[in-house]
């Protein structure tokens, strides 16, 4: 692993450099204080999606939904278990299609829900369809 990581804030965008040793000890961001690798789903817009999946040295693994699909809806639960379980590996991360529609363009969405791993800036594997959280964990297993 590098010396040091670069992990964009999922809260307000900020990029954040810290020592890889830290990582286990919950870094927070500079300018807002949120942690950078919680466990939890961050739900983010347009800007920190652009940022995050271009700059972050821990793989991102996206989730494109939208609140009217029930089987976005059904993988939530799913989703969440599957980032506690791989907490300090990759974080986790979910944008409304429906609210952010120039990002499903611009990735040529078709359907959801779509799981999209970025890993290095850029994107190394896509999984479309609800999903189990032990598939889920798979797939980021897989590339780490």
């Amino acid at each position: 692993m590098k010396e040091s990581l670069t992990l964009s804030c999922l809260s307000c965008g900020q990029v954040n450099r810290f020592p890889a040793a830290k990582l286990e000890a919950s870094p927070k961001c500079a300018k807002c204080g949120a942690l950078l690798a919680s466990g939890d789903v961050a739900a983010i817009g347009e800007r920190q999606h652009d940022k995050a999946t271009q700059t972050d040295d821990l793989p991102l693994l996206v989730d494109y939904w939208a609140p009217w699909c029930g089987p976005c809806r059904t993988m939530a639960p799913e989703f969440a278990t599957a980032a506690k379980a791989l907490r300090f590996k990759a974080r986790f991360a979910k944008i409304d299609t429906e609210q952010f529609q120039a990002v499903s363009q611009r990735l040529q969405i078709r359907g959801i829900p779509l799981l999209i791993l970025y890993a290095g800036g850029k994107e190394i594997a896509r999984l479309s369809g609800a999903r189990p959280a032990a598939e889920i964990e798979k797939l980021v297993r897989q590339h780490l």
